[in-house]
């Protein structure tokens, strides 16, 4: 869906659910985590039903595991299907990232986003699931950057060229996640500027955007982590209108998962965003 614009929305999350359908917001869509929903019916299902009878939904992964060194699971990539061909979001997302290890046939599950080495070997792999994936769902599905904290020694290419030669050679959309920018920036001594003008943002279907927590390594530098548990901070929102500024509309996501506020807290959040692209002269009708 490179390209097509759904507006601004949020990630939806069950405690908001009675605020959502009383006061109809005006958002475009809202996103759920793939993983909550592979269940067959019950209360989430009939929550996720009523609210895509009203608004676009975009589904996001957290692990398919697309940088797995081993195989794609089977079983969890045709629930994904299913899901999909369920709800017929106007989005699907994955994480460029590894969850999971098929150690010597038992399929481990690790409760994170690891990070993946940018080398050849690394970059084959995932042209392959991302190919698998889109294949097997019949449609593009769009890969987000990471937030990274270490830099592998063996790394061969930058993460930008990486992520250019995954999307050319898969045709796979992208998220452009600015808050992941703007953490890997600081924790690996970056221009987040320079980042964002040499990303391939004609790939980009998807812009998150979410808070994130400050700590100190071993050094006593400066570090960051993604968390999603507090509003966008401003150099977050700078670099966002510095994207908006160069490339227009994009559908634009406020992700905030843990800590998860009131509704009004989270609306505001993407009222904010909303009247940026307006204030910029980016913002139009979106689709439906």
């Amino acid at each position: 869906m490179i390209g097509k614009y759904f507006g601004v929305g949020v990630g939806f999350k069950p405690e908001h659910f009675q605020n959502i359908m009383e006061s109809q917001p005006d958002l475009g869509f809202f996103e759920v985590h793939a993983e909550n929903y592979m269940g067959d019916g019950g209360i989430p299902h009939r929550m996720l039903g009523a609210l895509r009878n009203q608004y676009q939904l975009s589904i996001h992964g957290v692990g398919l595991s697309l940088g797995t060194m081993g195989n794609l699971d089977q079983n969890h990539l045709h629930r994904l299907k299913s899901l999909v061909d369920r709800y017929q979001p106007a989005l699907v997302s994955e994480h460029l990232a590894w969850s999971s290890h098929d150690e010597a046939k038992n399929l481990l599950f690790l409760n994170d986003l690891l990070p993946i080495p940018y080398t050849q070997e690394t970059l084959d792999r995932v042209v392959e699931h991302v190919d698998q994936t889109q294949t097997t769902l019949g449609r593009q599905i769009l890969v987000e950057n990471p937030s990274t904290y270490v830099a592998f020694s063996d790394t061969q290419m930058s993460e930008i060229d990486f992520i250019t030669q995954m999307q050319k050679h898969t045709g796979c959309g992208l998220i452009l996640d600015v808050n992941n920018v703007y953490i890997s920036a600081n924790n690996q001594k970056m221009d987040a500027f320079d980042y964002l003008d040499s990303f391939p943002t004609h790939a980009v279907g998807e812009i998150h955007l979410a808070g994130h927590a400050e700590d100190v390594d071993d050094s006593g530098e400066r570090l960051l982590i993604d968390a999603h548990d507090r509003k966008v901070a401003p150099d977050v929102w700078s670099l966002y209108r510095h994207v908006i500024q160069k490339t227009g509309e994009i559908t634009t996501l406020i992700e905030w998962d843990n800590d998860v506020p009131d509704w009004p807290t989270l609306y505001h959040e993407a009222m904010d965003a909303k009247s940026l692209m307006i204030e910029l002269g980016a913002d139009t009708h979106a689709a439906q």
